[in-house]
């Protein structure tokens, strides 16, 4: 086994992050997590009774949870299949990842371009738990872990294990999905995204997609669930979403809920607008 940023001859691969050299970590399985949750609505197995039970309130609150996980994921995929695949974009900081889920966003642009470079962010110890899964990179590319949250841009920018992955001089692909509204207007998002967006070059992108509830008031029950847990929630509306946009070139069809940005095919006609209640959208840096 390699050292950080050591080559590993065996399988040519790039190992930032060493779990096995890490001190244990509390899973505080009694507290609920929304990645654990979200781990929940998607039919995964990484999740404790504290956080399925929690679910399972938000569920009772609006049964559509689920659902808005499983379209935010493939709204994911879409995206950074477009941004590997049209644009050319070979690197991606990926914050707030959550407990992999296959196809995870490293493997999905390693598909298209295997010499692609990844970044993962979390600050989950279950998510750090599974951080060999997260490595797993092609060959060619790279992925590493880093531990840390959103709220701290500085933290994320000057580590060692995004620096020795990513090359900031070249553009990034910020993936930000599913997180912003976990995070409260008193964490000034509009400040932690400037923060992360100056460090990077014109001709990167920003990714993100936001729960709202401007469409299904159930929503709002739902999230209000989260927070008697603890877990702070903000929903907001699609020009508040379309602030975070601010400065970047929006790419067509704009801010959009996620399944109607550029779908794969159909939409399918049982799958509504109130059942999905997250907007999402792509923009560049000029």
């Amino acid at each position: 086994m390699t050292g950080a940023g050591e080559r590993d001859p065996a399988g040519g691969r790039w190992w930032q992050s060493l779990v096995e050299e890490r001190s244990p970590v509390d899973l505080r399985t009694d507290q609920p997590h929304s990645a654990r949750m979200y781990d929940y609505y998607l039919g995964g197995k990484d999740h404790f009774p504290a956080d399925r039970e929690a679910a399972e309130q938000a569920l009772i609150a609006s049964p559509n949870v689920a659902t808005a996980a499983r379209t935010s994921r493939a709204f994911m995929t879409r995206v950074v299949r477009f941004l590997a695949g049209e644009v050319g974009i070979r690197q991606f900081l990926d914050i707030g990842t959550g407990i992999p889920t296959s196809p995870n966003l490293h493997e999905t642009v390693q598909s298209i371009a295997p010499d692609s470079r990844v970044v993962y962010a979390d600050n989950d110890p279950i998510v750090l738990t599974h951080a060999r899964a997260l490595l797993a990179s092609s060959p060619q590319g790279a992925t590493a872990y880093l531990d840390a949250d959103l709220r701290d841009p500085e933290r994320i920018l000057g580590a060692p294990e995004l620096r020795d992955t990513l090359d900031l001089r070249r553009p990034v692909a910020l993936s930000l999905m599913s997180i912003f509204h976990f995070i409260p207007d008193s964490y000034d998002p509009h400040g932690l995204l400037r923060q992360l967006l100056e460090a990077l070059p014109s001709g990167s992108y920003l990714v993100l997609s936001h729960g709202t509830g401007d469409i299904d008031p159930a929503v709002a029950a739902a999230a209000e669930a989260y927070r008697r847990r603890g877990i702070p929630t903000r929903l907001r509306s699609l020009a508040e979403v379309e602030s975070l946009f601010a400065g970047l070139e929006l790419v067509e069809p704009g801010v959009q809920l996620v399944h109607r940005w550029r779908p794969d095919g159909a939409i399918p006609a049982d799958l509504t607008d109130a059942q999905v209640s997250a907007y999402g959208g792509v923009a560049r840096k000029v």
